[in-house]
């Protein structure tokens, strides 16, 4: 008898569809990789050849491997692959950050630049070993200010808050218990500025009065009367870094007037004063180098110059006269460690002025040993400046270069602020065009590189701040929000809405973002 075959299975039906053939599985094909630093560009490996679907995770882990340092410790790198200028489309990206793996972010990109054939360069840039969370609510509405709030300044551990209004008080805040800790009254005129020194032992305040008033933080109290001199009002203050003198910190203040102040915050008489511009200085920096590593300061001015002093006794230096507008911000890549001296990420306390000395010139030698000091200058020309003054922090006169390194074009409207990332190796602009344009200064290739455009603000952007590990920019802006970006994806990361008016201040401190602006409240924010 013969044997019968089984029928045919029924074939499956999804709403009368039958079922779709599975598909064959991808071959990942595999790539030659050269990884680099991204600092000077130098090979950290002989290249290596790799499956193209490798995660980013596993790209930290062979980089690790491969690093030729005796030291065990585990460096977390971000990776990206320098886009081809012929391939660069106008505010662009340059550069493609691998966030998933090769296979998905550099072979499948857009602009088709790469395939398998060829070799990749892959640009390792060593991150913070720790990293910052990104705010995503408002955990305190502090009221108290009668008028708007033009500053806002975290202490240098992150503990207080110190903030400025037109309602001519400073008022100190605890972050512990997000409660007013002190009503400082003095001034007569508007607050225009606040700074804390490095040791957050005292805090100096600048107003529209023209008069500088230092204060305890812990009593609230004024420390002596204020120190006059301006005859229009002041617009910036900055300390005497650490590393330079621990005990008594000088302050300088620049004014409407046209002057620099420096002033002895001890006797809190008047030691100098610097008399070269012919407009409002609109904005002053304190450097950690310079002649001798003596210290140097920066000034810019509505004359359209930016001067740089010797801080010992005054003498002037340069005169950059590139700008062909009123310069109105500066930054230093070394502002983060020369704001914070002794403080980092790890909360310990120096027991001494010797050792928080110690401590803040260590950090501050850490960084100026990649990339010599690097001043940025923004201006109502719509362009910014990128200058390298001293070539190291012993230059002596004409070691280092009155030209600017490079011209940083792409706003179309005035620059309001720049700021350097807490590691030197970015910059940020903000400009009344609502962007905020990023800047590659790390010194690989070319220093002051375009890098991406942030767009997110439909109003002129005022103010910028860094997160402490440079993973995250967060900016306020006049259309009443703050933005907090994420620098891997060059997208907004937490939008923070809340106030009701123009926000004109912004700080960042460990998790924390603090804001404030015409609504007269000041907000925080936090994870």
């Amino acid at each position: 008898m013969a044997t019968l075959l089984p029928p045919p299975k029924r074939p499956k039906l999804y709403h009368g569809i039958a079922e779709p053939e599975p598909e064959p599985l991808k071959v990942s094909p595999n790539v030659v990789v050269q990884f680099v630093n991204e600092h000077d560009g130098t090979p950290i490996a002989p290249a290596v050849n790799l499956p193209a679907n490798i995660a980013r995770e596993g790209l930290e882990v062979l980089v690790n491997q491969l690093r030729t340092k005796d030291d065990d410790e585990h460096v977390p790198f971000a990776f990206h692959v320098a886009l081809p200028e012929e391939d660069t489309k106008p505010n662009a990206p340059t550069r493609i950050v691998i966030s998933k793996s090769i296979e998905v972010d550099v072979l499948a990109h857009a602009s088709h630049a790469f395939s398998e054939e060829d070799v990749l360069v892959v640009r390792c840039a060593p991150q913070s070993v720790f990293k910052v969370r990104p705010a995503t609510r408002c955990s305190a509405t502090l009221s108290g200010h009668s008028s708007p709030i033009l500053c806002a300044s975290f202490s240098p551990t992150g503990n207080l808050l110190a903030t400025g209004s037109g309602d001519t008080h400073v008022r100190l805040w605890d972050l512990y218990t997000e409660t007013p800790s002190h009503t400082l009254t003095g001034h007569t005129g508007w607050v225009l500025c606040v700074e804390w020194d490095p040791l957050e032992r005292k805090l100096a305040s600048g107003g529209h009065d023209g008069h500088v008033r230092l204060w305890d933080p812990k009593t609230g109290k004024p420390l002596g009367d204020a120190m006059k001199g301006h005859s229009k009002w002041v617009t910036s203050l900055a300390w005497e870094p650490l590393h330079l003198n621990p005990s008594t910190p000088r302050l300088a203040s620049s004014s409407k007037d046209g002057t620099v102040r420096v002033w002895s915050t001890v006797t809190r008489k008047l030691e100098y004063a610097l008399g070269g511009h012919t407009a409002s200085v609109n904005v002053i920096k304190w450097g950690g180098g310079g002649l001798n590593g003596h210290g140097v300061l920066y000034t810019a001015s509505s004359d359209r110059t930016v001067r740089v002093w010797d801080a010992r006794g005054g003498k002037q230096l340069h005169i950059l006269k590139d700008h062909a507008h009123w310069v109105t911000t500066l930054a230093l890549n070394t502002d983060f460690v020369l704001r914070t001296g002794p403080f980092d990420h790890t909360g310990k306390r120096p027991s001494s002025d010797e050792e928080a000395q110690a401590l803040a010139l260590k950090r501050y030698t850490a960084l100026v040993s990649r990339t010599p000091e690097l001043l940025i200058s923004g201006s109502d020309d719509h362009t910014l400046f990128l200058w390298s003054l001293f070539a190291s922090s012993n230059a002596e006169p004409g070691g280092g270069k009155t030209k600017p390194l490079t011209r940083l074009t792409g706003h179309q409207r005035q620059v309001s602020h720049v700021a350097f990332s807490p590691d030197g190796r970015w910059a940020a602009s903000a400009g009344w065009d609502s962007a905020v344009r990023l800047w590659d200064c790390s010194g690989a290739g070319q220093l002051g590189k375009f890098v991406a455009t942030l767009r997110g603000h439909v109003g002129p952007v005022y103010r910028l701040a860094w997160s402490a590990d440079s993973r995250m920019l967060v900016s306020a802006s006049k259309d009443a929000t703050v933005k907090i970006w994420d620098l891997k994806t060059y997208k907004i990361k937490s939008d923070l809405p809340g106030h009701t008016d123009e926000v004109y201040c912004v700080d960042f401190v460990a998790d924390k973002v603090v804001s404030g602006g015409r609504d007269r409240t000041v907000k925080i924010w936090k994870n």
